[in-house]
């Protein structure tokens, strides 16, 4: 019961419309299927009767076959007409729901601005970046406070004695693999040679680096 007292959508009204205008177009169909079984059938008639020499017969049945075959044009127009109604309530239903759609867009868009208070936002904005910069000058303050406190002249020494002992350690392994070199190694052209430089460089360079040296 309570079906019976609920209001229809918009949806519900263009669904009942669509099915009714697909039963018109289902019912012009068969009414042209059936005026061209009629069109076949004056036509067989006719041509009966002329055989027969029956002038005034035929006279009456193409006035009737002309007749049949306007009807005939009559429904293809309006199924055309039929077929544009369907698509334009298509089209007014699409519209509908974008009309739809933009209203709630914008009323959504009003309550946001409503909540919004762009001076205050400024304001909260300009606090942030002030409170920024006032962290940014403390942070160098104490940094400079400690850069003093500590005196860390003695690290570039310590760092220095570290470079050189791992460049000896290097310089030993280099003239180990040197020594154990075939006599017959010093006829290798030079490119070789450079070759052999520069994976010393780069195993230097890897040493270096696993000791935090850049």
């Amino acid at each position: 019961m309570a079906s019976l007292f609920k209001k229809k959508t918009v949806d519900d009204v263009i669904k009942e419309q669509s099915k009714e205008l697909r039963g018109t177009q289902r019912q012009i169909t068969r009414d042209r299927t059936a005026l061209e079984r009629q069109e076949k059938q004056l036509e067989a008639e006719i041509k009966k009767m002329a055989k027969s020499g029956n002038r005034e017969a035929c006279k009456i049945l193409a006035k009737q076959l002309v007749q049949l075959r306007k009807q005939k044009n009559r429904t293809y127009a309006v199924s055309s007409k039929v077929t544009s109604m369907s698509t334009q309530t298509k089209l007014m239903n699409s519209q509908m729901k974008m009309a739809g759609a933009m209203s709630s867009t914008a009323k959504t868009m009003q309550a946001v601005n409503k909540k919004m208070d762009p001076q205050k936002t400024l304001k909260t904005m300009q606090d942030f970046q002030k409170e920024n910069m006032k962290m940014g000058m403390t942070e160098d303050m104490i940094n400079d406070t400690l850069d003093e406190c500590f005196d860390e002249s003695g690290d570039e020494d310590e760092s220095q004695g570290i470079v050189d002992q791992v460049l000896d350690e290097i310089g030993i392994e280099i003239s180990g693999k040197m020594a154990r070199t075939p006599a017959a190694g010093k006829s290798i052209p030079s490119a070789a040679s450079s070759s052999k430089t520069t994976i010393s460089d780069e195993e230097i360079e890897r040493h270096l680096r696993a000791l935090g040296v850049d």
